[in-house]
């Protein structure tokens, strides 16, 4: 088992995912450098959060021309796991490997504070370790984080239960006050139809330790652990 951390021009938070996955879960991983074209030996990608390209043009809309990001269609075409985190979302997103885009926040200011999860599905090999119901408590740190997404898009994704996250209450209540961003129907995951790909606006990487405040971000990775030992 081998994870991936891809690392774009203006990257930030590609040491806290490499971290997280070799020192607290213990798995062997590497950088991926964004002009790489050969990622078909690893098991899992990362794709982090920053600011890839310096967020010129739009949010992602320069990295999803990179080298890799052909390499990372192919990868999720084969069936690998591929998680995109705040910038990484907003990457899958341009790329097309997800659906939905970015906007700015409503209020239109950059926001860096923990929010609440609530895991809507426990199926994917994102959640397998989590609850149904399970309120998380990680953080957000973004400008851009507003998902939109038209009706027939969010009727199909709601059909086909790729909603993994969804913003709440700390009692798990969706309430317009805990949507941080006006992101559509308070969407903060969501996955392929294929589910082994998801995007997530909050960063788990920031929520691993206790020293950060809190652990609940780990279930992720831990997840997708468990998920390559069974297969």
């Amino acid at each position: 088992m081998k994870f991936g951390v891809i690392v774009f021009p203006g990257s930030n938070c590609d040491h806290d995912a490499y971290h997280v996955i070799g020192k607290i879960l213990k798995q062997p991983v590497e950088w991926v450098w964004h002009q790489s074209t050969a990622i078909h030996y690893l098991d899992a990608i990362v794709l982090p959060g920053g600011f890839s390209y310096g967020d010129y043009l739009r949010t992602g809309a320069i990295a999803r021309f990179s080298p890799v990001m052909k390499a990372v269609e192919k990868f999720a075409a084969s069936g690998g796991l591929v998680l995109g985190i705040c910038n990484g979302f907003q990457i899958l997103c341009e790329a097309g490997l997800l659906p939905g885009a970015f906007v700015r926040n409503r209020s239109l200011k950059f926001i860096c504070r923990p929010v609440h999860l609530r895991v809507e599905t426990t199926e994917p090999p994102f959640t397998n370790v989590c609850r149904r119901g399970q309120v998380l408590d990680i953080p957000i740190a973004h400008g851009d984080g507003n998902y939109v997404v038209d009706p027939d898009t969010l009727s199909e994704i709601e059909q086909q239960n790729r909603i993994v996250f969804r913003y709440s209450t700390p009692a798990g209540e969706l309430r317009d006050e805990a949507n941080p961003n006006g992101s559509t129907d308070a969407i903060a995951g969501v996955l392929n139809r294929e589910r082994n790909v998801l995007g997530m606006m909050p960063h788990p990487e920031r929520a691993s330790e206790s020293l950060m405040g809190s652990v609940d971000g780990r279930l992720i990775f831990q997840s997708m652990v468990a998920s390559l030992v069974t297969h």
